[in-house]
């Protein structure tokens, strides 16, 4: 009996780090590390998708993400998400985005994001959408947003008291 105890405990630790090696996805190019790239499942025949991701400068200067695209989206743009006179709006950030040296940048919902628009199918959970971004600095590589069933980036309590 203690042998298939043990067995069974030896299989339990196994299976959770599988699932949390498989659900945790980080990217590093250059100095920048990229974490945990994801989007949220689309409904069919939803035209866009978001995508979030953390996005940390090692380095002592300035880099800048300055293009994304993905063959599953006609355009990808980085867009900016904020409240002006009471109304949330977004907009295109030709620009690019400024990652600070020795800071974080967080893209996320009510933020920065990027815009997949033109999508060419549903995304559904558990999938991988690859991304390509493209740094000024650092270089370009290749990441997979992991499409997330809807609030598993939500705090737990964002519609407490509803």
């Amino acid at each position: 009996m203690k042998l298939r105890t043990r067995l069974a405990a030896t299989a339990g630790i196994t299976l959770a780090l599988l699932v949390a090696a498989a659900s945790a996805h980080e990217y590093t190019i250059g100095s920048i590390e990229i974490g945990h790239p994801w989007t949220r499942p689309t409904p069919p025949g939803a035209p866009t998708a978001a995508g979030y991701m953390t996005l940390t400068n090692n380095d002592t200067k300035d880099d800048r993400l300055v293009s994304a695209e993905t063959d599953l989206a006609a355009v990808t743009e980085l867009h900016r998400s904020e409240m002006v006179d009471g109304v949330m709006r977004m907009r295109a950030q030709p620009e690019g985005l400024v990652l600070p040296a020795g800071e974080t940048v967080r893209l996320e919902p009510g933020g920065y994001h990027l815009m997949l628009i033109d999508v060419e199918r549903p995304f559904a959970a558990g999938e991988r959408i690859p991304v390509t971004l493209t740094f000024e600095s650092a270089g370009t590589v290749t990441v997979e947003l992991s499409v997330d069933a809807p609030k598993a980036h939500e705090p737990a309590d964002t519609h407490a008291g509803h």
